[in-house]
């Protein structure tokens, strides 16, 4: 497998996607058809993604692990306006079979904690 990319999902919404078969939530609030691409980050922006983007999400969330191999759509790795660091884009749907795994994520007093991303 080549190195897995992350999302975080509402649990809600990774149920929807994994009844339709695939996934086309790009982020909070955003579908795929309205941003054009879904976000995605690599191990060491998980945290920082769940800190500026989720910190006052209370429902329940996961972590999807994506293999990039298994995807079907492109992914460019790129900077948002204004930053440096670059994030990967899905450009399309997020098929459920590219997911190898979906870990619980769980709210501490300070926000969301990200879990090991060690396998």
């Amino acid at each position: 497998m080549a190195e897995p990319i992350y999302h975080c999902s509402l649990v809600e919404d990774w149920a929807a996607a994994r009844a339709a078969g695939e996934y086309t939530v790009s982020t909070r609030g955003r579908t795929l058809a309205q941003e054009g691409y879904l976000h995605a980050s690599y191990a060491g922006q998980v945290t920082g993604v769940l800190a500026r983007f989720y910190a006052d999400v209370t429902e329940p969330m996961v972590l999807l692990v994506i293999d990039p191999d298994r995807l079907t759509v492109p992914v460019v790795p790129e900077s948002p306006p204004g930053a440096q660091e670059k994030f990967p884009h899905i450009y399309g749907p997020l098929t459920v079979d590219a997911v190898v795994e979906v870990r619980p994520l769980r709210r501490g007093d300070s926000g969301w904690i990200s879990p090991s991303l060690v396998s």
